[in-house]
């Protein structure tokens, strides 16, 4: 029953859930350019700053942050890749990586503690759309405690992710930091796109991301479709949309070349259990032993991680391309 409700969870969580002169005249351009940038990046590092969050409000940060409270794991693993884990004072249960997460106090799970984030005080709370409208009521008492909360936005795409590295590091004064990051990332994720338009055929994948009886696939407009077209591969349930219960039955009609699966995490034997199923023998993905479990946080996850959950994806769907 707990395995159920995290799956639903999660599904909620992914459903709602990464750019005329020459001589003396070209220089003078150039150097006023260069000074413009480094304003630009002066300014940004500079407080008070203003940020209009994922609901639209226009957020003032007086101060740089010196005392942070995240409450999704994708803001965590930013928070930590920009170096400001000496400041997290306040982590959700479902934060487990880096390592370092499981020292920090607790704020609840699913359900958060919000009498326990306002007794933290913090001077920043990262809050996340996918929280939803349940979740409102609790960020604004913590608002009304005086405590500065700003909602990230939730990504469905590389440009939202890298948007979202940008607006953490503007409001805890790490801009040149969150730059370089999503700099990084997608000189990464070029590289993996090259070396995928190099696959002769493209395969068709059909990716699991809860077990039998109750079936989930990403279809149309999810980040993991995005995920797949990033890899040169074609989602088997991309005439669906969203996040879609398929039977059994209809899978096999599919026949992917490809199946993939992100919950070995919590279920054991998972590849066995999918070659296993009554009915799939003559399924090419089965046939052909092309039936891979891939960390769900890697692929679910938009933060800095997430390009490498690409990369997981495209070794699991082309071995033969990516494994070299």
């Amino acid at each position: 029953m707990q395995k159920k409700l995290y799956t639903l969870f999660l599904l909620v969580v992914l459903s709602l859930g990464v750019l005329a002169g020459c001589g003396s005249t070209t220089e003078k351009a150039e150097d006023s350019k260069n000074k413009e940038g480094q304003a630009e990046t002066s300014e940004q590092a500079a407080f008070p700053v203003t940020i209009k969050d994922a609901l639209d409000n226009e957020v003032v940060i007086e101060e740089e942050p010196k005392t942070l409270v995240s409450l999704i794991p994708s803001n965590t693993e930013i928070v930590y890749e920009l170096g400001l884990g000496e400041k997290v004072i306040g982590l959700t249960e479902n934060d487990n990586y880096p390592e370092e997460t499981a020292k920090v106090e607790k704020v609840g799970g699913f359900d958060l503690n919000i009498e326990k984030i306002i007794s933290l005080n913090p001077d920043l709370v990262l809050a996340h759309e996918s929280l939803g409208a349940s979740a409102e009521p609790g960020l604004q008492q913590i608002e009304d405690a005086g405590i500065t909360v700003l909602v990230i936005n939730d990504a469905q795409d590389f440009e939202d992710v890298y948007d979202t590295i940008s607006v953490i590091g503007k409001a805890t004064g790490t801009t040149e930091k969150a730059n370089q990051l999503t700099e990084e990332m997608e000189t990464s994720l070029a590289e993996i796109k090259e070396k995928a338009s190099t696959v002769g055929e493209k395969k068709s994948v059909f990716i699991e991301v809860s077990p039998a009886p109750d079936i989930f696939t990403p279809g149309k407009n999810t980040f993991m479709d995005v995920m797949l077209q990033a890899i040169n591969a074609e989602n088997a349930s991309g005439d669906l949309e969203g996040w879609a219960s398929l039977d059994q039955e209809s899978i096999v009609e599919r026949n992917p070349d490809v199946i993939v699966t992100t919950y070995g995490y919590y279920t054991e034997n998972t590849v066995e259990q999918v070659i296993s199923r009554d009915g799939w023998a003559d399924v090419t993905a089965v046939k052909n032993k092309q039936v891979v479990d891939v960390h769900s946080d890697l692929v679910t996850r938009p933060g800095p991680r997430l390009v490498e959950g690409v990369e997981e994806l495209a070794k699991a769907v082309y071995p033969e391309v990516f494994k070299k």
